[in-house]
């Protein structure tokens, strides 16, 4: 597995380009603490290594590759927070997914809970227990040919516009129209590789949100990082295209 890269750095945030495979933080035992009960690298400990304080504000999933911000102080975390939950935020991703999608742009607007009225896999469709709206926006780069008299055959490639920030949002909401994205164990488990991908075909590609500027006399300005497309994406773009 690859190491994460430092996309940008200062006083106040840390940018980071996760790895596929490597979990933002470990889980934590029933008192709150991290748990070394795991066999895969954490990126806290990586950030642990190489800086005093660090403040998670968001996560991606272990098998997601792409930018992560991190805030390096409390000031700058309650900052961050606060635009998160506001929805100020804006993340783009790019996925593969099972199947043809025929619509240009699409729009997924459907509620989240969890699929056995508990912890575990999320549902869109039949969900339990608490229900948290959830919107997703998305619009296809490409798709597989040869398809059209059956749209459940073939790939698509899409760029997402997550609106909300629900667990497993991305994963749930293509489940739910039936275009799981590839490799996706939870959620497509009985499904073939394609396009090359032993691991989830979801990378987060670009944040955007305001920067609360920790120099005296300067105003908080919007900024934007982005996370290049990893190897396995390139090849399964020149894929695709061949298809």
């Amino acid at each position: 597995m690859q190491e994460p890269r430092v996309i940008y750095q200062d006083d106040a945030i840390l940018v980071i380009d996760k790895p596929a495979g490597m979990i933002v933080y470990p889980p934590s035992t029933s008192s709150g603490q991290a748990t070394s009960k795991h066999d895969y690298p954490a990126l806290s400990s990586w950030l642990e290594k190489k800086y005093k304080e660090i403040y998670f504000v968001h996560r991606i999933d272990r098998e997601t590759s792409g930018v992560l911000v991190v805030a390096r102080d409390e000031k700058t975390f309650e900052v961050l927070k606060k635009q998160f939950k506001n929805r100020e935020v804006r993340k783009v991703y790019r996925a593969f997914v099972y199947g043809v999608i025929k619509d240009e742009r699409g729009v997924i607007d459907k509620p989240i809970g969890s699929a056995r009225g508990g912890r575990g896999p999320r549902s869109a469709s039949l969900p339990h227990g608490a229900v948290r709206d959830a919107l997703t926006a998305y619009r296809v780069i490409a798709r597989s040919k040869g398809t059209t008299r059956d749209a459940s055959v073939g790939t698509s490639y899409v760029e997402v516009f997550p609106k909300t920030g629900r667990t497993h949002q991305i994963r749930v909401h293509f489940s739910s129209i039936q275009r799981p994205i590839i490799c996706d164990v939870l959620y497509a488990p009985t499904r073939p590789p394609l396009l090359g991908f032993t691991r989830l075909a979801l990378h987060a590609l670009s944040i955007a949100f305001t920067h609360p500027s920790t120099s005296s006399g300067q105003a908080p300005q919007e900024v934007t990082f982005e996370a290049p497309l990893p190897e396995d994406f390139v090849a399964a773009e020149k894929l695709l295209e061949k298809a």
